[in-house]
Parts: structure tokens; sequence; C-alpha cells
């Protein structure tokens, strides 16, 4: 499978390198392309990871007839476009998180995808990797009892990224590390049926951090945390009335601990040794493209959308709104 990397920056070198290594253990992933505005830079990042061609402007590459995935790596504001773009080429898209900016976005992007029969999915790579199965199996074998209350944080001190920063980019605390704490509360305990959420603003308008509250039909209740000011522990607890478990980083998983009434380890768990955690998504998606489906198992465009309207409706409630949004 050829793919070709949509954008040159930070995000895409994590997963030129994942798929590069990828290649070097005998896996059928090529790093086909990459394209960016800046035809220099397109050239410095093709060498440094052994890409086959480098393109300035990014429907050149999308006119190459041999390739056949794209990740998009661009900032939230542009992914629509870029995808839009990819569609026109009947290219089939692996889009970074957040998968736009907004759920209208989603929805006209994923009904597009099924009118061109061409396979999207959002790259949010928590949904792909084993711990996810590992932490359903705990909750589905009652090894913490009945599940009632979930928490969940994730900050980093990345205010200062000009992407994080601006509101044209669709940047802010939820779109950037919110939506990772939204979707372990969504793996384990569905859709909720109430939200209720406060935000520190920052000078440029967006979110600084984000305080969410979300409760369930059937009682349950997610208490989320996520920033851009300040790092946090990273931590996923799920709490149940027999124990609880305790997912050391909900970003990227390695290690998970069920705790007894005592409050005593009772059972571990290890992910297993991994490139970078990136390339889960990756072979879903390959496997998806191979076996004709328009969408990963793990993370159906039903999700998708329904992430993005839980964060439409926090960025409402909060008052962050992108300039290149209608207004409310």
């Amino acid at each position: 499978m050829n793919i070709g990397i949509l954008g040159a920056g930070n995000i895409a070198a994590g997963m030129a390198e994942t798929i590069r290594q990828m290649h070097l253990r005998g896996e059928d992933v090529d790093l086909y392309a990459v394209a960016s505005r800046d035809a220099d830079k397109a050239q410095a990042f093709a060498a440094r990871f052994q890409i086959h061609k480098a393109y300035g402007g990014y429907e050149n590459m999308l006119k190459d007839s041999g390739l056949d995935l794209v990740y998009i790596a661009t900032p939230h504001s542009h992914h629509y476009k870029h995808m839009l773009l990819c569609l026109k080429y009947g290219k089939a898209i692996l889009c970074e998180k957040s998968f736009t900016a907004n759920a209208d976005q989603a929805r006209r992007i994923l009904t597009l995808s099924k009118l061109k029969n061409v396979p999207v999915t959002e790259a949010i790579w928590t949904r792909y990797m084993p711990m996810r199965k590992t932490i359903q199996e705990v909750i589905d074998k009652g090894m913490i009892g009945e599940p009632r209350t979930l928490t969940a944080n994730l900050s980093y001190n990345i205010w200062q990224n000009h992407r994080i920063r601006m509101p044209e980019l669709a940047g802010g605390a939820l779109l950037d590390v919110g939506v990772y704490v939204l979707n372990f509360a969504d793996m384990c305990f569905g859709q909720p049926s109430r939200v209720q959420a406060e935000a520190v603003i920052g000078e440029t308008g967006v979110d600084e951090s984000d305080s969410i509250t979300l409760r369930y039909p059937d009682g349950k209740m997610a208490v989320l945390v996520c920033g851009t000011r300040a790092i946090s522990d990273r931590q996923g607890i799920i709490y149940g009335d027999e124990g609880y478990l305790v997912v050391d980083n909900i970003n990227n998983p390695l290690h998970a601990s069920v705790y007894d009434l005592s409050r005593h380890i009772s059972e571990s768990f290890d992910a297993p040794e991994q490139i970078s955690g990136l390339e889960y998504e990756v072979r879903e998606m390959a496997q998806a493209i191979e076996e004709g489906d328009l969408e990963c198992r793990s993370m159906p465009h039903r999700d998708t959308i329904r992430i993005m309207e839980l964060m439409d409706t926090i960025r409402m409630q909060t008052g962050v709104q992108f300039p290149f949004e209608k207004v409310y």
C-alpha cells in the first residue's frame, strides 16, 4: 500500500517514522510520497524518512495515480478542505484527530465518502490500540463490579504552540487534547444524556483548559479535564462497586491495573511492544481498503460524528467559536 503524507510537521514526522519502521519489518506499507506547501520542506522531509516522492503543493501529490492512501496531518482548521481535495481525486483518507473543526463538516465529508465510495477514517490512535480491548474485557468480566464513575485527564504545557493558540486554526485544548478524554469516556460508557462544561478562555479566544461532566441514562458519570498550560498525570480511572481500574496514560495506554475493595492491585496488564502506537490505525485502514469497507471497525463514522457533536455542544457552552464557522 503506497501511503502519502499531506503535511510535513511534527505529527507527520511521527507517522512517517512509524510507517518506515513497519516497512523495514516486512509489512506491506510503503512511504510513497509527501506533500507540503513548501517544496523545499517536502524535499527535506522526504530525504529524512527515505520517501520516494516529494511534492510542493497538495494537489500535485493527489494527482499521482500510484498513491493508495493519504494521511492528513495539517491543522484542524484545514482537515475539511484537504479531505475534500482527497475525495476529488478518489484517494482513501486517514485523517488525524480531531476529524474536522465541527460536526457539520464531518457529516459532509462522510456523506461524500459514501457517494464516491472512498474509504475515510479518523486517525485517533487510542481507538485502535490493543489496550482498548483489554479495558473493555476488564469491564465486561466484572473485574471491578458495576462501573459507576469515570475520571480522565490529559494536559500538556503546549500553549506556546502557534497552532494551539489560534482560533483561525481551530485551536484550543478541546480539539487537540480534550478529544482524547472524550473518546476514553465514550469507549467505556457510550453516549451521554447530559453535558456540562466550563472553560478557561485564553487571550486569543480559544480554550486553555476545559472541565467536562457527562451524565448517562443508567446513572453513570464521567468527569473529564484537559488543558494546554500545565502537565497532568494523564490517568484514566474507572470506578466500580467492587474495585477500580487505573489506566496509566489515556493518550497511549501501555499499562493498566485493577484494584480490589482493599485498594490493592489484584491484576495488571501491559500493552504489547509497539513501534509508536500509530501502526495500529495504519494496519486497520489498510485492511478496510483491502476488504472494500468505507470505515474502520475501531472508529466507525457514527462514532466520529458523535464525538464531533459532543465537542460542538461543549464549545457552545464555553463560548468558543472559530472565525470560519456560522454564528450559533
